[in-house]
């Protein structure tokens, strides 16, 4: 048994983790919820749809939009005088639902809340096929009030109205692409997809305050794997909360997204089904510091 004398004081980190729920597959809330869990830290869910898969690879999925009851949620927990450390929001289904998620974050931010968006909306040069440009000026707006901003290429192109260009790509074309986007309001941000060779693959990141832009990589493993962007982010969130800096919580997150991705190699998983990130979870409690 520990000892609780070695456990800290006062309450856990909190965070409002706002996305969709499909049933299987494992993305979005399902990853969300039991990465930042064992990194310690309390979830409190705003669940956007409930699916019964994700989208990617699945036919015939149920999907059940609960735009209706965020507001409803977003007063009760104001009435509760809930606080958060964080406010991670990921995809969202509608222009509506934008702006529920902006009013949230305008309800529940704080000096000391971490506000973290990830734009959820494209992928490979092309907008999701449930997404027009009138919800990417919705999502551009919502990134304005980011803290922490995660897109991969083609969403920050799209932020920025700027085309699409197809990797390997240069430092300069990065570093253009996360200036601009931290002109837009966000302090911080993060891109991923980023590679300069056919042998690694990982994310920049830059710091305003600093004005440096620096990357992490791993090993580029071929293929699609679903889910990975939800749980890169929820590594990237673990590290950030639990005080590591910018740099390393991105090498963090490239470091355990890519063996999660290896061990469902390993384990010939169908790639549809999401990867192996449960068994990435002690090592990155060890890496955390947290057993």
């Amino acid at each position: 048994m520990q000892n609780t004398n070695d456990i800290p004081k006062g309450p856990l980190q909190r965070v409002a983790a706002i996305h969709d729920i499909s049933g299987f597959g494992k993305c979005s809330m399902t990853v969300v919820l039991p990465i930042l869990s064992a990194a310690g830290i309390e979830v409190v869910c705003m669940p956007t749809a409930v699916l019964s898969t994700h989208t990617g690879g699945f036919e015939g999925f149920t999907y059940r939009d609960l735009t209706e009851d965020l507001p409803a949620i977003t007063e009760h927990w104001k009435s509760l005088d809930l606080h958060f450390s964080s406010i991670y929001s990921g995809f969202l289904g509608s222009p509506e639902q934008v702006d529920i998620v902006s009013n949230f974050m305008d309800t529940f931010n704080s000096d000391n809340t971490l506000v973290y968006v990830d734009p959820v909306m494209a992928d490979e040069g092309e907008l999701y096929s449930v997404f027009d440009d009138h919800m990417v000026d919705k999502m551009r707006e919502l990134c304005e009030k980011a803290d922490l901003l995660l897109p991969n290429i083609t969403e920050a192109c799209f932020l920025l109205k700027q085309p699409y260009q197809h990797g390997p790509y240069t430092r300069d074309y990065i570093e253009k692409i996360v200036r601009g986007l931290s002109d837009m309001g966000p302090e911080k941000v993060v891109l991923t997809g980023v590679y300069f060779d056919n042998e690694k693959l990982g994310a920049a990141c830059y710091d305003r305050a600093e004005d440096k832009v620096e990357y992490a990589f791993s090993e580029k493993v071929p293929g699609q794997f679903h889910g990975t962007g939800d749980i890169f982010g929820s590594f990237c969130l673990a590290a950030l909360l639990n005080g590591k800096s910018l740099l390393d919580s991105t090498q963090f997150a490239v470091d355990l997204t890519t063996d999660c991705i290896l061990r469902t190699v390993a384990r010939e998983t169908n790639r549809r089904e999401g990867v192996d990130f449960e068994g990435v979870l002690p090592e990155m409690m060890k890496r955390l510091e947290l057993v």
